[in-house]
């Protein structure tokens, strides 16, 4: 994940950008944007070498991908694409909150967003944080929540920025099921009424 704000770089973005629901098609667009995006959005906290990379991982990536954008594990579960002409240059899942301390029912959780390292600080962060955020109100959705690394103070700050707020709750995750891998997480929430 990661924030963006109005340019710093001096690109604009183009006139033809939107976010919209992913579509199995899309599945290739998204796998290559999140093998790209990983490394950068963990570096430090994650070695290089313990991310997929070459075409056999995308390859897997796409068809998992494309088998949860045909299947999603709920009827509120939801890929939204953030779009520059037709090219995928961001992500977002949404979501009931999977939280054993929240209600499945009236928390949504935005469980991922992503954007490409080449098109962040043009808008695209804020137009796909919007579009969850609305996407979470139409699931009828009282509240959401999001987990970030707790190191992430530029993703903080942009979800800050938009309403949303440390709840007290943390986790450390355990990515490679041996304890050598560990990353600290903060939970944020937001009221979406």
């Amino acid at each position: 994940m990661s924030g963006d704000h109005a340019s710093s770089q001096g690109r604009r973005p183009s006139a033809d950008v939107s976010v919209r629901v992913a579509w199995a098609e899309d599945a290739p667009a998204i796998a290559s944007l999140q093998l790209r995006a990983w490394p950068e959005m963990y570096a430090g906290l994650v070695p290089a070498e313990a991310f997929p990379s070459g075409p056999d991982a995308v390859e897997a990536a796409t068809a998992a991908w494309r088998d949860s954008l045909a299947r999603p594990r709920d009827a509120r579960s939801r890929a939204l694409v953030a779009l520059e002409r037709n090219r995928v240059v961001g992500f977002a899942l949404t979501g009931p909150s999977t939280d054993p301390d929240r209600d499945p029912v009236a928390d949504g959780e935005l469980s991922e967003l992503v954007l490409d390292p080449a098109e962040r600080r043009l808008g695209h962060g804020s137009r796909l944080l919007q579009a969850a955020a609305d996407t979470l109100r139409a699931d009828r959705f009282q509240r959401a929540v999001t987990w970030v690394v707790a190191s992430d103070d530029a993703l903080r700050g942009f979800l800050d920025g938009a309403g949303w707020a440390p709840d007290g709750a943390h986790r450390e995750l355990d990515l490679d099921g041996t304890g050598a891998v560990r990353v600290k997480q903060v939970r944020l929430h937001t009221d979406l009424g």
